[in-house]
């Protein structure tokens, strides 16, 4: 993950150059659902409304924060959402590349149970295909805030950070 963290580091450094920050397609994220409530009752109403405001979330603290200009979604959603895009061989950059971005962000949270969740980001390289980062953190309870708070966490002290996966002076 250093080299990752390089590559995006150098990524900003260019755009930086040319004044303008790379173009970023944040996709709506997807669960993994392997609790028996998910398996007997099918998806939750509140969790598929989570799964849209947590990729609001990312997309609204990441242009926030003016390292990345957050592009709309909007012309490929549909077909996104008909796309597992953990799983679809790369049509997560295919669609972002139809967008005209830089970069290309998927998510997936995973459901154990109401108790144990986790939330993961996936950051591609449109040009290249590549996996330029990956960052996970773990939720207890299934609610608003647990959510809220383990997205936020996630983009202030992950991707956003200035030193996460910076190698240590030896």
């Amino acid at each position: 993950m250093r080299s990752a963290f390089v590559f995006v580091i150098s990524l900003l450094l260019m755009s930086a150059a040319r004044a303008e920050p790379p173009k970023l397609a944040v996709f709506d994220l997807e669960m993994i659902d392997t609790s028996l409530q998910g398996e007997v009752d099918g998806p939750r109403t509140d969790e598929q409304a989570r799964l849209l405001r947590t990729g609001d979330q990312v997309r609204k603290e990441l242009a926030d924060s003016g390292k990345f200009h957050v592009i709309d979604i909007a012309p490929v959603n549909a077909a996104a959402h008909g796309s597992n895009l953990q799983a679809c061989g790369g049509c997560d950059v295919k669609l972002a590349g139809e967008l005209g971005a830089d970069l290309a962000m998927t998510g997936v949270v995973q459901k154990v149970s109401n108790l144990i969740l986790n939330i993961n980001l996936y950051l591609r390289d449109v040009h290249t295909g590549q996996l330029v980062a990956a960052v996970s953190a773990d939720m207890r309870g299934n609610t608003d805030e647990s959510w809220s708070r383990a997205t936020d966490y996630l983009v202030r002290n992950r991707l956003l950070a200035p030193n996460y996966g910076a190698p240590q002076a030896r």
